[in-house]
């Protein structure tokens, strides 16, 4: 089959479009044909090797996580889908190997959920590493709740445009920080705005003099230490991207794979509480340019790359 892959740590270039190996499809596994696998800052991270500590990388990797498509054949143990089910996964394995930027890919049913018939398979490639993100930080770190006031960093992202609207829907008063030039996309999501930058803590403590009750950092740094400061008495912090937080007393989170969870998200979407956002989306071929366009930051929603199958039979 065709897919990305690359051989050894390094940017963008190391990235190759060919002839990857077929999956293998175990017993709980079903085999899927991409559609769609959206681009996660996580993606150039492991291709770079920041996560090598806790991740073995089995060269050729092929990168990529989060996946919509369609089931070809489940395994011998499946019984939760079957052939021609539309579903999304976040196929994430303890190690770095069989991704999903490439036409089939064989993912563990504990991964995926059935598709929201609603949305496009591009924009439902973009739900489940950052929704589930979103959805266990709100809802199992910060235990979220009506009548909270929660503070999303990077509002617009992808990440945090879905967690803005999560936490909006579990009845909290959501503030987000964003530029200045997604002011109006954040408030479309149901949050107050915010820009960055200095003087953060006083437009923050303008809007909540009392301090809020969460903070959803994916930031870290300095956004971090403003961040605490800005907690009201009793108030939560957890952060995805700076395990400094745990100096803090708040907790330091990392996405699993839930398909329960995935389930929840994909009803929500379906109900139209949850919209993805795609800002821009590349052929599989140009995977090594998506990857550009998102380590540049600033992304309004997801980058998402499409899969245009050429090759012959499924493996």
């Amino acid at each position: 089959m065709k897919g990305i892959s690359y051989t050894r740590y390094g940017g963008p270039e190391v990235l190759e479009y060919g002839e990857v190996r077929d999956p293998k499809v175990g017993p709980d596994q079903v085999l899927v044909e991409v559609r769609a696998a959206a681009v996660n800052p996580v993606d150039w991270k492991c291709r770079e090797g920041y996560l090598d500590s806790v991740l073995d990388a089995v060269f050729p990797v092929v990168p990529g996580w989060d996946v919509s498509g369609v089931v070809v054949r489940p395994g011998p143990a499946v019984t939760e889908f079957a052939a021609g089910d539309e579903v999304i996964g976040y196929v994430r394995e303890d190690f770095l190997s069989r991704g999903t930027f490439a036409e089939y890919v064989a993912a563990p049913v504990r991964t995926l959920a059935r598709k929201p018939p609603g949305l496009s398979f591009e924009e439902a490639a973009g739900l489940p590493l950052a929704g589930l993100t979103a959805y266990q930080v709100l809802v199992k770190a910060l235990e979220v709740g009506r009548g909270d006031t929660v503070l999303v960093h990077a509002a617009a992202g992808g990440v945090g445009s879905l967690a803005v609207q999560i936490a909006a829907h579990l009845g909290a008063r959501v503030i987000g920080t964003a530029s200045e030039r997604n002011h109006d996309f954040v408030r479309g999501l149901g949050g107050e705005p915010v820009a960055y930058g200095d003087g953060l803590a006083e437009r923050v403590r303008a809007l909540a003099p009392e301090g809020v009750d969460a903070v959803f950092d994916t930031i870290g740094g300095d956004t971090l230490r403003t961040s605490a400061e800005l907690l009201a008495p009793g108030g939560r912090l957890a952060s995805i991207a700076d395990p400094e937080v745990l100096g803090h007393g708040g907790r330091y989170c990392f996405v699993r794979p839930d398909a329960e969870d995935l389930a929840t998200l994909a009803g929500l979407a379906e109900q139209g509480v949850l919209t993805v956002h795609v800002e821009e989306t590349f052929p599989l071929e140009r995977t090594a340019d998506a990857h550009r366009r998102n380590q540049e930051g600033s992304t309004r929603g997801k980058i998402v790359v499409t899969v245009d199958r050429t090759t012959g039979d499924a493996p």
